[in-house]
């Protein structure tokens, strides 16, 4: 229920550089490449998995309207939707995408209440992270699992793996 002082960084989704790579390959190669690779707009659109908000690149959705989570692999989902407790307006959890930075499976808080936080893995400044968590008191900024669901988050992600949060 809390959150650790260790900060990370969040990423950026996609260098202009990988845009401007894909319109080349798209010009070589013709029109029929160029409809399949790029959007109205011209620039690459990212493939979405099903069922989800999230694009093939994040190993971990969130969807903090429905409350809803998925750990997705190779652009498959594997586990999900699992309902999650996210954080409130006075501590909301973070939207955007982030890597997984780091993980303890046995956490405790560094706030005043020195709350259990288990299974906890670490993805967004300020100590915010996937744990096992109450599914009815909101937590502080972190996403709340229910006990098989933070263990299955905690052994699948690994430090680096994308997690993007909407």
């Amino acid at each position: 229920m809390g959150r650790h002082s260790r900060s990370g960084r969040a990423r950026t989704a996609l260098a202009a550089g990988s845009l401007a790579a894909v319109g080349i390959v798209a010009i070589l190669a013709g029109p029929a490449a160029q409809a399949a690779t790029t959007s109205p707009a011209g620039s690459a659109a990212p493939a979405r998995v099903a069922g989800t908000p999230c694009t093939a690149s994040a190993h971990a959705c969130v969807d903090l309207t429905l409350k809803q989570a998925w750990l997705i692999a190779d652009g498959t989902v594997t586990r999900g939707p699992v309902r999650i407790e996210p954080g409130d307006a006075q501590d909301p959890t973070p939207v955007g995408t982030f890597d997984v930075q780091w993980k303890d499976q046995n956490h405790v808080s560094d706030m005043p209440n020195r709350a259990p936080m288990p299974f906890s893995v670490f993805f967004a400044d300020g100590g915010v992270a996937f744990h096992e968590g109450s599914m009815t008191n909101p937590s502080y900024g972190c996403v709340h699992l229910q006990h098989d669901d933070a263990v299955a988050f905690f052994n699948t992600l690994q430090v680096g793996d994308e997690v993007q949060v909407h």
